[in-house]
């Protein structure tokens, strides 16, 4: 991974949050609290306050500061998730590893500390999909995409969304779609 690549990374899912912020908030009301936009563009905004004009050596040393202001910053489930996400890409980068393997590494700290599985509703069933066609060398804007609307037809099972039962089933995952735009980004920063 190239620093500067993953630099661009940041800004673009900087942006994208900000963007959609609404309607991140928007999918998050009816099975969740409503603030998954405002958090995670909060988050964000932090995020590019510390990185904006500084100089990196090393990608973990970005995804460090990541993690850092999203665990701070957001609130909810999102912000120990982002934040362990992040982690895990930070201390697999401190060790050479490839985009693919610091993806998986954040998948399981995901995974470590929100305990869900693929097929509950969750960001792991956009994280999941997108690392299995990265390795494949197939991942696209369309194959996001397609991930992030799968979540659609789920039942939640996890977290907020799972108080609402089958209702949840018909709504996209905010979660799902928040990591859909951080995929999106990777894409276009060129990482891919």
């Amino acid at each position: 991974m190239e620093t500067q690549a993953v630099f661009k990374w940041m800004q673009l899912f900087a942006q994208k949050i900000q963007d959609n912020k609404d309607l991140l908030s928007e999918l998050d009301t009816p099975i969740g609290d409503g603030d998954h936009g405002g958090n995670m563009a909060r988050g964000m905004a932090a995020v590019m306050e510390q990185l904006e004009g500084k100089e990196f050596g090393s990608p973990d040393e970005i995804f460090k500061i990541v993690s850092m202001q999203l665990l701070s910053k957001v609130g909810g489930a999102s912000g120990p998730l982002y934040g362990s996400a992040f982690m895990g890409l930070t201390k697999s980068a401190q060790t050479g590893a490839s985009l693919v393997d610091s993806l998986q590494a954040g998948l399981d700290m995901i995974q470590k500390r929100g305990k869900a599985a693929v097929g509950e509703k969750t960001m792991v069933d956009v994280w999941t999909p997108v690392i299995a066609d990265l390795k494949a060398g197939q991942l696209s804007l369309d194959s996001i995409r397609a991930a992030v609307d799968n979540t659609k037809e789920l039942q939640a099972t996890k977290g907020r969304a799972s108080y609402v039962g089958e209702r949840s089933v018909g709504h996209i995952d905010p979660g799902s779609y928040s990591s859909g735009l951080l995929f999106e980004a990777l894409v276009e920063a060129g990482l891919v």
